[in-house]
């Protein structure tokens, strides 16, 4: 797995201009929460936003649920303040808007480190333009503190002067190379949101193809959605038990000296056994996380 693997099958948005809302993300069951200075936030509550989240990662109380604070770009009034503001705030990651180069990356890094922030304070990006999806690798070697990038599918919709179809077919040259930038470097990838929050059987499609596709999870904009998301991007107790089983059946065959494993009939390699193993890891963060929310740990 890679090195910042964690749970991520659900990261929710929350505006850093409301005060209950970031209270109650300490009760919700997202694995993440994207504290958010940027589109939730209207300008002239912007400073107030960078408060409430200062205020709120200082009491703590998240457990272990990741946090990343998304700050305005770099070009926008509030953006070189934001980056200021939360460099020392406690958040597992900076998540920039935008982005569209390494440099922006670099620039960035250099404002947080200049403000006193922790010099292992992971990056994230925003890819939600049609020059974010084309640089997507030179950002992902912008620097060792990349972590991972989320897709902007409502502006990179904007920008490319495409739909939002039910399959998504105008974004699946942008969805499938960001993909693969992400895991040619090790970085975790997390799907755009869903935007009709009546439409409960498209929402589950929805998580179901970013699956699919190989996303680790779905940024959500509601509290609603989160178990569906849980349940769709979660290892299921079949994947579960079935891992285990492939796991065995090779050390099994590795201490009787046999070069080849069969199990039910199909042969077992190490690319399987590599993959039961990210299975198993990731069932078992899962289910420390979900001691501090009540939630099921396996579908």
């Amino acid at each position: 797995m890679p090195v910042n693997a964690r749970p991520r099958r659900s990261v929710l948005y929350m505006p850093g201009s409301n005060p209950r809302a970031l209270e109650k993300g300490r009760s919700l069951a997202a694995d993440a929460l994207i504290l958010d200075l940027e589109d939730a936030v209207a300008p002239d509550a912007k400073e107030g936003a960078r408060n409430n989240i200062a205020t709120a990662l200082t009491e703590g109380g998240y457990g272990t649920r990741e946090i990343l604070v998304r700050v305005n770009a770099l070009d926008a009034p509030w953006g070189r303040d934001d980056l200021v503001g939360v460099a020392s705030c406690g958040a597992d990651g900076i998540l920039l808007p935008k982005v569209e180069s390494a440099d922006a990356v670099r620039k960035a890094i250099s404002i947080l480190d200049a403000a006193g922030g922790p010099t292992d304070l992971a990056i994230w990006c925003m890819i939600e333009t049609p020059l974010g999806v084309l640089h997507a690798e030179e950002i992902a070697t912008a620097s060792p503190r990349m972590a991972g990038f989320v897709m902007g599918t409502s502006d990179l919709a904007k920008e490319l002067h495409c739909l939002h179809t039910p399959q998504r077919l105008p974004f699946m040259t942008s969805l499938n190379h960001v993909i693969l930038v992400a895991r040619a470097y090790g970085l975790a990838a997390l799907d755009g949101v869903y935007l009709d929050l009546s439409d409960d059987v498209g929402f589950v499609e929805s998580c179901q193809q970013g699956l699919e596709l190989g996303f680790d999870g779905k940024t959500l904009i509601h509290p609603k959605t989160i178990a569906a998301a849980n349940e769709t991007f979660g290892p299921t107790v079949r994947e579960i038990e079935s891992s285990r089983e492939i796991i065995a059946a090779f050390e099994q065959a590795q201490a009787e000296g046999k070069g080849v494993v069969v199990l039910d009939g199909k042969l077992v390699e190490n690319l399987h056994v590599e993959n039961a193993r990210r299975i198993l890891a990731l069932a078992q963060m899962i289910e420390k996380l979900s001691t501090e929310t009540g939630e099921s740990a396996a579908a």
